[in-house]
């Protein structure tokens, strides 16, 4: 029933969403953690604490406001027609925008385990390859991700895990243009009550984003990462 009903097609654009906020995630936050991490010092409890407060402020929430903005004759078109004279179609019901949700959803839990990944690489390793010659970007890819990677990995499964098991975001700022497995599931158990395929759909979801998260688990370092000494 599950392939009969095209569920699998959902499957895809979870997963799909789910590697791209990943990917984008990992991309925008390398600088600001990398920063937070060595240049920025006491700079970084500022930094901290204003992500950290966005995350008071319920998911479904930011997301209305997000909505809100960004509707046809929202509050980003009204700004954009009073000052400019300029009209614009709604960005929303389809895909960039439900990634722009997710990542902006799940910023904080990319940015603060790369930091955290990102103090574990010794100043000394890097001062040394620039001596012996190293490129930055050598430096980037020799040096500092490979031992930076315990947290990576954590930031890039919790971005990844949740983006997957994420429903809001499509709904929200997707409507039905993008419909998600996670979605099918809802609806399964609410509007259908049909709890036996919502239970199938949700366990096909677990089992397979474990499935893909079971290679990085196993190559975890969590001395590393809590930095104990073995």
């Amino acid at each position: 029933m599950i392939w009969e009903q095209g569920y699998y097609k959902s499957l895809l654009r979870s997963l799909a969403l789910a590697f791209a906020t990943t990917i984008i995630l990992f991309i925008v936050c390398w600088p600001l953690a990398y920063g937070m991490a060595k240049v920025f010092r006491r700079f970084t409890l500022v930094i901290t604490i204003a992500v950290v407060l966005i995350l008071f402020v319920s998911e479904n929430i930011r997301l209305f406001g997000w909505s809100l903005s960004l509707m046809k004759g929202g509050l980003l078109e009204g700004y954009m027609r009073h000052w400019f004279g300029v009209s614009f179609e709604s960005p929303l019901y389809n895909w960039p925008v439900i990634i722009f949700g997710m990542c902006y959803v799940y910023f904080p839990f990319m940015l603060f385990p790369l930091a955290q990944g990102i103090s574990l690489v010794p100043d000394d390793a890097r001062l040394a390859a620039l001596d012996l010659g190293a490129s930055p970007s050598r430096i980037l890819f020799e040096i500092e991700m490979p031992l930076a990677s315990p947290g990576i990995m954590v930031g890039s499964l919790l971005t990844f895990v949740l983006s997957a098991g994420a429903v809001a975001e499509a709904k929200l700022l997707g409507g039905r243009s993008v419909v998600v497995l996670t979605d099918d599931v809802e609806s399964a158990f609410t509007f259908g009550q049909n709890w036996p395929l919502g239970s199938a759909l949700a366990l096909m979801l677990i089992v397979i984003v474990a499935a893909l998260a079971l290679v990085p688990i196993s190559r975890l370092n969590l001395d590393a990462i809590m930095g104990r000494k073995r």
